[in-house]
């Protein structure tokens, strides 16, 4: 017999580890479980601070349900800007949609789950990315300013959102830090273990072999790191 199913309100949130297939080639299958772990880790230690519950894990993503969109932007800035934010680890990319989806067996399933995802996939590492009546839903949050990132048309969603991304006031993401353009760590500039200049621009990264893999190919990688 099926479990009852219902209808929920709240904002699902999609999280995961900007560049990880890249992140996996670069540095090996063992470094790359390693971090996911970490990753998993530490989301699971700040949830209770929002009120938030786990669905569940998707390779190096994870999905959340927060009842509060106002919550769920805090929870969205502090995993893309706290988490994983130290010299040689990468970047976390989050998406967010709230509406009402349906409940079954700690699973949720419907139009706002699926628009969740869909805007998770256009952030950018580092970036919190909602849907535009997500952020109006969430209203005013100290010290938190929204920028708009158009209008997008997403795979099985039938008209274009708009979408938002969530700033903090006056701070940088993982200040005096830069991204690697191969596996996306982020890299202290006078840590580096290669600089590169192409196209006027220098590029630094946290191992020889991503410097070499970005040589052979720096078209490939140029735009990751923008």
């Amino acid at each position: 017999m099926r479990s009852p199913v219902s209808a929920v309100p709240a904002t699902f949130l999609f999280a995961d580890i900007a560049g990880f297939t890249a992140l996996t080639e670069a540095h090996g299958d063992e470094e790359a479980a390693t971090l996911v772990h970490r990753f998993c880790s530490e989301v699971a230690e700040v949830l209770p601070r929002y009120e938030a519950t786990q669905v569940k894990s998707i390779g190096d993503a994870v999905m959340l349900r927060v009842p509060s969109p106002a919550a769920a932007i805090e929870l969205g800035l502090h995993l893309a800007h706290d988490m994983l934010g130290d010299h040689g680890t990468p970047a976390v990319r989050v998406g967010m949609n709230h509406g009402v989806a349906l409940s079954r067996d700690g699973d949720y399933f419907g139009a706002a789950v699926n628009l969740a995802a869909r805007v998770s996939g256009l952030a950018a590492g580092g970036e919190v990315l909602a849907t535009a009546s997500t952020g109006s839903a969430a209203g005013p949050i100290a010290g938190v300013r929204y920028e708009s990132r158009g209008r997008h048309e997403l795979k099985g969603i039938p008209e274009p959102v708009e979408v938002v991304t969530a700033v903090r006031e006056g701070s940088l993401r993982k200040a005096g830090l830069t991204i690697d353009p191969v596996c996306h760590m982020a890299v202290n500039p006078d840590r580096a273990a290669g600089r590169l200049i192409y196209e006027d621009v220098a590029y630094f990264f946290c191992a020889l072999e991503c410097a070499a893999a970005f040589a052979g190919h720096p078209e490939r990688y140029a735009d990751r790191s923008r």
